[in-house]
C-alpha cells in the first residue's frame, strides 16, 4: 500500500524549513566572514580623510597622563595601547571614541599597563589607531593605516620626553601598541645615545617582530640583570598549532622605509616573562609568578595574582603555553572583543617582577 501524500501546505513547511536550517548553517560557517566584511570601511585608504590629529599638550589626547600608584617608584613609563577601536566607516578611529575608549579603560589598561604601575609614572596616549578590520586582513590600505598611527605615537612620545628630561624610562606596548614601539625603539631611541642610557627595557607583548630585526644597540633580553634591550613575546596556547601557523604566516613587521611588510621566513623574536631571556627550554608552571584578571580593576588598585597557572616554552618564535584551568581566564565578550587583547593578562606578575628587576639593576649601573 501507498503511503499517503504530502499536502502543498506539508511541502510548504518541509521546503520552508530546509531553507531556515540551510541558512542557519551557512550563518554559523560563514559568520566570522560576515561580521569581517561589517568593518570594512569600503574606500582606499589613499581618498580616506583620517579624524583630526590629537593635541598632546591637552589632557584628554592621553588616556594616563603621568598616573602614579601608591609607592610608585622613580622610573617614567610610556604605554601604547592595543586595539580598542572595531571600525566600520573608519580605517583609524577617532580620538576619545567612547565605545573604544570604555574597552581601553576597562580591559586594557588595568591588565596591561598595570604590571607597571609600581615602577613609576605611567603614561599612555590615545591615538588614531588602526581599527580592528586593519588586524584580520593583510590589505594594502590596512597596512597603510596601521603606519599611519605611527606619527602620532611619535609626536606624543615627544610631548612625554619634555615632561621626562632626565631619570629612566621603561617603554611598552600590546599587540598593536607594541608593533608601533618596536618602530619607535628603532627610528628614535636607537639613534640617540643620551635615551638608550636611560632606557630601562622595552616590553613588545603579543607582537611578532623579527628576532634580528631590532637594532644590535637595544638587543633582545638575556637575563634579568640587563638593561637597554627588549622583552618581546607572542603567545600562543602549546596545543594550537593551527593558530600558531596562522599567527607568523599573517604577521607584518617593519621594513627600513617604514612600511608593513610579511615576516617571511624570517625567525621570530621570542623573550620569555617568566625567566626573562630567549632561552628555548621548557618553563615549569611553578616559576610563573601569576596571571591574572585585572578588567574592571581601578588605577593603582593592585590585582590578586594566581601563580603557577601555566607552563611556558619559546618554540618557532612564539611563546607556546599550557591553558590555565581557572575560569576566569576565558575569552568573552563581542566576536569584536574576541579578537582584541584577552581580557586578562598571565603574564601579569611576571612581567612586573623582571621590570622591578631591571630597573633595580639600572639604578645600580648608574650610581
Amino acid at each position: 500500500m501507498k503511503g499517503p501524500r504530502l499536502t502543498a501546505r506539508q511541502w510548504t513547511g518541509w521546503i520552508g524549513f530546509a531553507l531556515v536550517f540551510l541558512l542557519t548553517a551557512a550563518v554559523a560557517v560563514w559568520r566570522g566572514d560576515i561580521l569581517r566584511a561589517g568593518l570594512d570601511p569600503q574606500a582606499p585608504f589613499q581618498t580616506y580623510q583620517p579624524p583630526p590629529a590629537p593635541d598632546y599638550g591637552r589632557p584628554n589626547a592621553w588616556a594616563l597622563r603621568d598616573a602614579r600608584a601608591p609607592d610608585a617608584g622613580p622610573a617614567a613609563i610610556f604605554f601604547v595601547h592595543s586595539t580598542t577601536f572595531d571600525g566600520g566607516r573608519d580605517w583609524n578611529g577617532p580620538i576619545g571614541h567612547p565605545k573604544a575608549d570604555a574597552y581601553l579603560r576597562r580591559v586594557v589598561l588595568p591588565n596591561y599597563a598595570g604590571p607597571f604601575a609600581r615602577l613609576g609614572a605611567v603614561s599612555a596616549p590615545r591615538y588614531r589607531q588602526g581599527s580592528l578590520y586593519t588586524r584580520l586582513t593583510l590589505r594594502d590600505d590596512a597596512r597603510e593605516a596601521r603606519a599611519f598611527a605611527y606619527q602620532d605615537v611619535v609626536a606624543a612620545f615627544e610631548t612625554w620626553l619634555a615632561r621626562h628630561p632626565e631619570g629612566p624610562i621603561v617603554l611598552a606596548g600590546v599587540e598593536q601598541g607594541g608593533e608601533l614601539v618596536e618602530r619607535l625603539l628603532r627610528e628614535r631611541v636607537a639613534t640617540d645615545p643620551a635615551l638608550r642610557r636611560r632606557l630601562v627595557a622595552a616590553y613588545l607583548m603579543d607582537v611578532v617582530t623579527p628576532a634580528a630585526g631590532l637594532s644590535p644597540l637595544i638587543p633582545a633580553c638575556e637575563s634579568r640583570k640587563q638593561v637597554g634591550c627588549v622583552v618581546g613575546f607572542s603567545p600562543v596556547g602549546e596545543g594550537n598549532d593551527g593558530a600558531a601557523r596562522r599567527r607568523l604566516r599573517r604577521a607584518l613587521v617593519w621594513d627600513a622605509r617604514g612600511r608593513l611588510v610579511e615576516l617571511g621566513e624570517r625567525e621570530a623574536l621570542c623573550v620569555n616573562p617568566v625567566t626573562g631571556t630567549t632561552s628555548t627550554d621548557a618553563v615549569d608552571a611553578r616559576q610563573n609568578r601569576g596571571a591574572t584578571n585585572a578588567t574592571g580593576l581601578e588605577w593603582g588598585a593592585h590585582p590578586a595574582l594566581l601563580a603557577r597557572q601555566i607552563a611556558t616554552r619559546c618554540r618557532g618564535g612564539l611563546l607556546r603555553h599550557t591553558e590555565p584551568e581557572s575560569e576566569s581566564f576565558r575569552q568573552t565578550g563581542s566576536w569584536a572583543d574576541r579578537r582584541k587583547s584577552r581580557p586578562y593578562n598571565l603574564f601579569y606578575g611576571d612581567i612586573e617582577a623582571d621590570a622591578e628587576a631591571r630597573l633595580a639593576a639600572w639604578w645600580a649601573q648608574h650610581t
